[in-house]
């Protein structure tokens, strides 16, 4: 079954392709670079390794404008089932995009201190360290603030997905306790940051939703209904 006719199976792929970036940018990179509690040993592994977190940067501007796609996609896989919800999760991802966008200003912040060692003299290794893990932990909050969004755009597609027909209702049920589970990890992150850790090991389950959701667009594919204007005009047709 091809892409083309099972317009499902695309946004699967879309899907998938941008989570593997996100997760090199969001994950691989911090965890391979960041050294929590030691700026220093952070600003080293950033000046030893720039390629890499040179990478992560255009990584997340890249995994983040995709997603615009991503949502599309599923706008239009889904836009049958209720037109409403459908322009309401799109606009819910759309919203975290600039929020994004702007939050990379933090890391390209953290890279100068870094590269302009001489520009920044008038700054000590020490101080010039510890605004580099200042800018990583603005950037680590900037992505708290957009995981607000990533929650909220999880409830329509979850009603959509259940309500759909053509996709596990299951799927939809799912999508919504991963919806939960980031709105969750995001006001823990700005209330009881402490807690953090906890609450995004606890939440994992919920958030296999969403990968469960993206791996099935991409094996089994969807194809959309109608909308309902359009079925009625056929049929008067």
């Amino acid at each position: 079954m091809s892409l083309t006719n099972n317009p499902g199976r695309f946004a699967g792929l879309l899907y998938v392709l941008t989570s593997i970036v996100g997760f090199f940018a969001m994950g691989y990179v911090p965890g391979r670079l960041i050294v929590h509690g030691n700026p220093a040993a952070t600003a080293n592994n950033i000046a030893t390794f720039e390629t890499l977190f040179r990478l992560g940067i255009a990584g997340d501007l890249i995994g983040h404008a995709g997603f615009i796609f991503v949502a599309l996609a599923l706008y239009d896989l889904l836009k049958g089932v209720n037109q409403r919800h459908a322009s309401l999760m799109f606009v819910l991802i759309v919203v975290s995009v600039p929020i994004a966008f702007v939050n990379e200003l933090n890391s390209i912040a953290a890279l100068v201190l870094v590269r302009e060692a001489d520009i920044l003299s008038i700054f000590e290794k020490p101080q010039r360290d510890a605004l580099v893990m200042l800018f990583l932990n603005l950037h680590h909050y900037g992505f708290v603030v957009a995981e607000i969004f990533w929650g909220l755009w999880l409830f329509p597609l979850g009603l959509l997905v259940y309500r759909s027909r053509f996709l596990p209702r299951l799927l939809g049920i799912w999508l919504v306790f991963a919806g939960v589970a980031w709105v969750t990890l995001s006001l823990t992150g700005l209330l009881s940051p402490q807690y953090q850790d906890k609450v995004d090991t606890y939440s994992q389950p919920a958030f296999f939703g969403e990968i469960a959701f993206m791996f099935w667009l991409l094996i089994k594919g969807a194809k959309p209904k109608p909308l309902a204007g359009s079925v009625s005009a056929a049929t008067v047709g």
